[in-house]
């Protein structure tokens, strides 16, 4: 009897933790190729982001604005982030 109730269990377990997997099939994931093989484009995007914040920075070293502007960390992680989100946005053509 109680090998019943845990194999019940188990499927029905399986079956909730597998359902939001649906989703990838219906609409298709984004991915392109990218040297010879499929990269999803959220990676992309994270990396472009990435970079964004990178090139903000320096940009801030080399006129001079890392005395002025406060809390350089969080400022490059924000326009790291709207970058990001902007190659989004096109990429998927939402903007």
């Amino acid at each position: 009897m109680k090998e019943r109730t845990w194999s019940r269990f188990g499927a029905l377990w399986s079956l909730l933790a597998f359902t939001p997997l649906a989703g990838c099939v219906a609409g298709g994931a984004p991915s392109y190729t990218l040297f010879g093989a499929y990269f999803p484009f959220w990676l992309l995007s994270a990396v472009t982001g990435v970079a964004g914040a990178l090139v903000a920075h320096r940009a801030f070293v080399a006129t001079g604005w890392v005395r002025e502007v406060p809390y350089q960390l969080s400022v490059c992680t924000a326009i790291g982030i709207v970058v990001g989100v902007l190659v989004w946005l096109c990429g998927t053509g939402q903007l």
